[in-house]
């Protein structure tokens, strides 16, 4: 086990996640392992971070099942996982502008010490009250409700897989915007009831459900919907075409039908009416942060202003200890958690 740095120097061996076998259906607790192995010392234009926290999320489905096209590397049997991670930095090269007790967010995550270019670090500013914040992938909803949906003065917004790391943030956003009634979906009758009670939800869409879909749709928004922020795709999206009023804009921003299938085979399929489409005016678009690189920067310090006045809340699970990171992918995946899932080496 990695001892903790000291002034006599750095631990020689550090501790990460990695996958050992690729799953036939969805990964699960015994394709992983976490494993000792020797720090590397750090190059001139490197710099030693331990990790305090790390971001679990959905879209590792997709780079271990190698799905095309994707802006990340694939992960095969024998890789470390990696993702978006908050850590200290405990040992930097001479002349560099990040110190040792910096904190920096980096993407070699799924460790408890990296060792990570200065170039790839962002030093956090303070500018959000909280660094797990940082974590929180609420740029995907705001950029895509900002960018396309273009959300106006009393719009009815649904958001699919609202219980998640984008949906419990999505209709906070959207009610921030001047959304007049925000529904959301998830598969759970208690997260039904926080989206309500806690994130301020009019209504929730029960997936799975012994009604249809569509049907309970129809009664949560029977006037239609105006925006959709899609985080499923799948029957929700022919759902939601099915409820679209006049010009209504979609916005695309996850496929977790697609991620948490047995077969995962990097897609997520679905029929829809294009005819509807032209007669109601209907634009649909898929949102990617790439696009919009300035989003992110507006987004930290939109969400740290509403942060601070109490305007928004962040929820989130933290999962104690390296050991218990595997456990809390496949928890996550079985829609065990609510909000944004940290894992706190």
């Amino acid at each position: 086990m990695a001892t903790a740095p000291s002034p006599a120097g750095l631990p020689g061996t550090a501790r990460e996640v990695r996958l050992t076998a690729l799953p036939a259906g969805l990964p699960a607790r015994e394709h992983f392992a976490v494993v000792e192995v020797p720090l590397p010392a750090p190059a001139p234009d490197q710099v030693v971070v331990r990790n305090r926290h790390f971001l679990v999320f959905a879209a590792l489905c997709s780079l271990i099942g190698g799905a095309e096209g994707l802006p990340l590397p694939a992960l095969k049997a024998g890789d470390t996982l990696f993702g978006p991670a908050i850590g200290e930095v405990v040992a930097a090269p001479d002349g560099s502008a990040l110190r040792p007790g910096d904190l920096v967010h980096h993407w070699l995550g799924w460790r408890d010490y990296a060792v990570v270019p200065a170039a790839g670090c962002t030093p956090l500013d303070g500018t959000l009250p909280d660094p797990v914040a940082h974590l929180a992938p609420g740029s995907a909803a705001y950029g895509a409700l900002t960018r396309y949906a273009g959300i106006r003065a009393g719009d009815t917004v649904l958001v699919t897989g609202a219980a998640g790391a984008v949906g419990s943030l999505a209709g906070q956003i959207a009610r921030l915007l001047g959304a007049g009634r925000v529904i959301g979906s998830t598969g759970s009758p208690a997260k039904a009831e926080r989206l309500v009670s806690e994130l301020g939800y009019d209504a929730v869409v029960l997936r799975g459900a012994d009604r249809p879909f569509a049907e309970q749709l129809a009664e949560a928004a029977p006037d239609g919907i105006d925006v959709l922020l899609d985080n499923v795709a799948g029957e929700q999206l022919v759902a939601a075409l099915g409820a679209a009023r006049q010009g209504a804009r979609f916005a695309l921003v996850g496929t977790l039908s697609g991620q948490l299938s047995q077969t995962r085979g990097g897609g997520a399929p679905v029929e829809i009416d294009a005819f509807r489409l032209i007669l109601r005016g209907i634009s649909l678009r898929g949102y990617t942060g790439a696009d919009h690189p300035e989003v992110d920067g507006e987004w930290t310090a939109r969400l740290g202003g509403w942060l601070r006045s109490g305007a928004i809340r962040l929820p989130y699970t933290a999962v104690a200890g390296l050991d218990n990171a595997p456990q809390a992918f496949e928890d996550l995946l079985g829609g065990r958690h609510f909000g944004t899932v940290v894992v706190e080496p």
